[in-house]
């Protein structure tokens, strides 16, 4: 089992990021910090696998606190989870080994790739004594990214197009359960093409933390 670390100001991030590492097989939360101040300490006394970081945070921000992690050679892999897309701050996370980089809102899909990314590369230097380029390829991610040429197995265009103009037609932010309904297709069945479609382009993504109890995933159509 990997343990974890989320380290996440925002309460309802934190508790999301924690409900989605639980329900992911082989990894559980060991510690949850509001600071980078606090997640350092924890470190250095009890190593954990794998960090969940934001980057803007109170008292020392996610990059400042992955920079000290190298510093002091910490042995624990980073994700970062976050608002800030900004170029710097991406760049100074992948410098720094960040093993992955998710901005908010994310999808569960995406946050699973990000934990089986590390996975992946955890269990190739575990059991590797040296590596091949078959392995190196997995520790360095390269794998070729969704693109409209290459879609995932079952995605037809008679639902794709359906889904689409659900949302053209309202013209608004909707759940999937609102997307379901006027549709007729299943919760499951829209989700896994509301992915598809947020990873291309097609349709934006965005979580609703508003909604006075467990937050919900909402979509739209890009606005030009």
């Amino acid at each position: 089992m990997y343990k974890v670390m989320i380290v996440e100001d925002d309460p309802m991030v934190a508790m999301i990021n924690e409900q989605f590492v639980n329900r992911s097989r082989d990894f559980s939360v060991a510690y949850r910090c509001t600071n980078g101040e606090d997640a350092l300490t924890l470190l250095e006394g009890d190593p954990v696998d794998l960090v969940i970081m934001d980057v803007y945070m109170p008292r020392m921000d996610g990059i400042e606190t992955l920079k000290k992690i190298r510093e002091k050679d910490i042995p624990v892999s980073v994700i970062m989870v976050t608002a800030a897309n900004d170029i710097k701050t991406v760049e100074d996370a992948i410098r720094l080994g960040a093993v992955d980089y998710l901005v908010k809102p994310f999808t569960f899909d995406r946050f699973i790739q990000a934990l089986e990314k590390f996975r992946n590369s955890k269990q190739v230097l575990d059991k590797e004594s040296s590596l091949d380029q078959k392995n190196i390829d997995i520790l360095l991610g390269n794998t070729s990214p969704v693109n409209k040429d290459h879609e995932p197995k079952g995605i037809q265009d008679k639902t794709r197009e359906k889904l689409k103009n659900c949302l053209a037609v309202s013209g608004e932010w909707l759940t999937g359960e609102e997307i379901s309904e006027k549709t007729e297709l299943s919760v499951v069945t829209v989700r896994k093409y509301m992915n598809y479609l947020v990873d291309i382009g097609e349709v934006q993504g965005r979580m609703n933390y508003e909604t006075g109890g467990r937050p919900c995933m909402l979509y739209r159509i890009p606005v030009k």
